[in-house]
């Protein structure tokens, strides 16, 4: 059935949803947004987690403790 226009004002009631987004659903929304952001630029910087991280300040091989390199 149609909406019925209301007979003192002409005017049509509007069917939309009036719920509002709760706060927990923002909240959680902006966090992972962040969240996001974050991991990206350390993608993009190259300071994310990788095999570059545990080498010594030189980026060269570090052998295990206890091993030694022949010549």
């Amino acid at each position: 059935m149609a909406d019925m226009p209301d007979p003192d004002t002409g005017d049509v009631p509007d069917r939309g949803s009036t719920a509002l987004t709760p706060l927990w659903v923002k909240l959680f929304g902006i966090i992972a947004l962040v969240v996001v952001l974050v991991f990206v630029v350390f993608l993009l910087t190259g300071r994310g987690h990788g095999p570059g991280r545990h080498t010594g300040a030189g980026g060269g091989h570090i052998p295990p403790s206890g091993h030694m390199e022949q010549p």
